[in-house]
C-alpha cells in the first residue's frame, strides 16, 4: 500500500514541480511525473530524517512531508533539465 501512496504523491509533486520549474511542456508530463516520483522518494528517504519530519508513509500526510518531497522533485527536475538542455530554465 505504501508504494501506491508514493506513486500518487510523487506524481502530484512531480507535476507541481514541473509547473514551478516551467518544464511542463518541454519535457512532457510523463517524464516530469517519473522524475517527481524519484525526487520525492529520495527526498523522503534522505532529507526527512535529517530535519525530523516523518515521510508521507510513516506519519500520514503533512505539509512538511509535502514540502520536502516538492524540494526533492524540484532539485531532480533541475538536474534532469541541466543534463537534457545544457542549462536550467
Amino acid at each position: 500500500m505504501n508504494i501506491i501512496i508514493w506513486l500518487i504523491v510523487g506524481g502530484l509533486v512531480g507535476w507541481v514541480a514541473s509547473l514551478i520549474m516551467k518544464t511542463d511542456a518541454q519535457q512532457g508530463i510523463v517524464l516530469n511525473i517519473v522524475v517527481g516520483i524519484i525526487g520525492a522518494a529520495l527526498a523522503g528517504w534522505l532529507i526527512s530524517p535529517l530535519v525530523g519530519i516523518p515521510s508521507v508513509t510513516q506519519g500520514g500526510f503533512s505539509v512538511g512531508a509535502f514540502l520536502v518531497s516538492l524540494l526533492g522533485a524540484i532539485v531532480l527536475l533541475g538536474i534532469v533539465n541541466l543534463i537534457r538542455r545544457g542549462a536550467p530554465r
